[in-house]
């Protein structure tokens, strides 16, 4: 740690009794301290399971052994993380990244086109095609914190573009749907927090 210039503190009184180990402390979102990761010596298991090797001068050796549990508990994880969200995950994490919502019945066809598309390209795409209101649809969206909506109306069709929509930020505009599938993969690929959680 002190060679990749990471701070820590020494907890005193530990209670690792089966070797030294670094622990990784998470605050959560109401800054209670959960303890995750936990890289650790193990003196103890080498032992009891009589294991060794042979070293470059032919003599036995016991091993080291190291385990680690990257996420500590997986339930404690994912809650610590969907707290920490609030639910608004980012763009590669969310399990729905877009909704297509088409306005009227007329434009499922398209909006059926646009959701396969998307989802060829790798992109989790839910399509909308339910009989409501298109403001009620954005509304569970936006509820639902679906980080991308693609609205499409008949300019929309016509045009062979969408109305694209980012959660908390509302209208950004008319694109094609090859510009959002590329917004949309690029910010996949670099892992970038929506501006909302980047103000955090």
């Amino acid at each position: 740690m002190e060679s990749k210039g990471l701070k820590y503190d020494v907890d005193e009184g530990g209670g690792a009794f089966y070797g030294p180990k670094i622990d990784l402390q998470i605050r959560d979102a109401m800054s209670r301290s959960w303890q995750c990761t936990t890289i650790q010596f193990d003196f103890n298991l080498p032992e009891r399971f009589d294991l060794y090797y042979i070293d470059s001068k032919g003599e036995q050796q016991r091993p080291y052994m190291i385990h680690r549990a990257i996420f500590g508990s997986l339930e404690r994880f994912f809650g610590i993380m969907v707290e920490h969200y609030g639910g608004y995950f980012p763009l590669w994490l969310a399990p729905v990244q877009a909704q297509v919502i088409p306005i009227t019945d007329k434009q499922h066809d398209f909006a059926a086109e646009v959701a396969a598309k998307l989802r060829a390209a790798g992109i989790r795409a839910e399509l909308d095609q339910r009989s409501e209101q298109v403001g009620y649809k954005i509304r569970e969206a936006e509820v639902q914190k679906v980080p991308y909506m693609l609205i499409i109306g008949a300019r929309e069709a016509e045009a062979g573009t969408v109305s694209l929509r980012r959660h908390g930020e509302g209208d950004l505009g008319a694109v094609s749907v090859e510009e959002v599938s590329s917004r949309l993969l690029l910010e996949i690929e670099n892992k970038e927090l929506p501006p909302v959680l980047a103000a955090d």
